[in-house]
C-alpha cells in the first residue's frame, strides 16, 4: 500500500471545493477525464498528483492552477527581480529539474522553430487581430511575473502603432504570438515555470532586433 502524503493539502482543498460546487468525485471524474479512483486516492492524500492533473482540476473548478500546484506540495518559486533565471538555458533546465516537472523536450532550437512559424501568421489579419485582441489579457493572466513582461509590453506597443521596419514588426510579431498561445515548448499550465520558454522567446527576439546574428546566445 502507497505510503499516505503527509499534510495532504491539495486533497483538503479540492474536498472544500468540490463540497462548494457541488460535484460528486464520479462527475468530477466525467468532467476531468481522469478515473474516479485515481481523484479518490489523490484527495485522500494517497498518491501525488501529476501536473495533468492540477491541469484538468483547476480548468474543470475555474481556479488558478498555480494554488493547486502550491497545495500539491510542488516547488514553484517566484522570479525575484535581481535573479538571472532567464539568461540562460542551464539555468531554466536546472529550475524544471528540481521542480520534478522536467520536460527533457525543451531545447532552444524548439522554441526558433515556433518562432519562425508564426512570423509570417503575425502579419495576417487574423494574426494582428489576435495579438491586438488577446495580448492584455495573457498578461492579465501571467500575474505580470517577470522583467520579460515589460519588455513584450513595449513590442506590443511598438507592433500595435505600427512602428519599425517589416523585419522588426514579424520578429516583434512572432514573439507576441508565441505568448499568446497557450500550446508552446512549456506549457503554461506550469505556472510560472511554464512561463520560462516565452522569457527566452522574448530574448531570443531582442538579439535579432539587436542585430545580433548569434540568436542562441541568450
Amino acid at each position: 500500500m502507497a505510503e499516505q502524503i503527509s499534510e495532504n493539502k491539495l486533497g483538503l482543498l479540492l474536498k472544500e471545493l468540490l463540497k462548494e460546487r457541488s460535484i460528486s468525485i464520479r462527475k468530477f471524474s466525467e468532467m476531468t477525464s481522469i478515473d474516479a479512483a485515481s481523484i479518490s486516492r489523490i484527495i485522500n492524500g494517497k498518491r501525488k498528483a501529476k501536473p495533468e492533473h492540477l491541469q484538468e482540476f483547476a480548468r474543470c473548478l475555474d481556479i488558478p492552477v498555480y494554488e493547486l500546484f502550491v497545495a500539491a506540495g510542488y516547488e514553484l518559486k517566484q522570479k525575484k527581480e535581481n535573479t538571472d533565471i532567464y539568461e540562460s538555458l542551464e539555468s531554466i533546465q536546472s529550475t524544471l529539474q528540481a521542480s520534478g516537472v522536467y520536460n527533457d523536450s525543451f531545447s532552444i532550437e524548439r522554441i526558433k522553430e515556433k518562432l519562425q512559424n508564426y512570423q509570417q501568421y503575425s502579419q495576417t489579419d487574423e494574426g494582428k487581430e489576435n495579438i491586438l485582441s488577446n495580448f492584455e489579457t495573457k498578461v492579465q493572466k501571467t500575474g505580470s511575473i517577470g522583467p520579460f513582461i515589460n519588455q513584450l509590453k513595449g513590442m506590443f506597443d511598438k507592433f500595435r502603432m505600427r512602428k519599425g521596419t517589416t523585419l522588426e514588426l514579424v520578429i516583434m510579431g512572432s514573439a507576441l504570438i508565441y505568448f499568446i498561445t497557450a500550446v508552446d515548448v512549456m506549457p503554461d499550465y506550469l505556472f510560472p515555470l511554464g512561463y520560462l520558454d516565452d522569457a527566452v522567446a522574448v530574448k531570443l527576439s531582442l538579439n535579432l532586433l539587436n542585430g545580433k546574428n548569434d540568436i542562441f546566445n541568450i
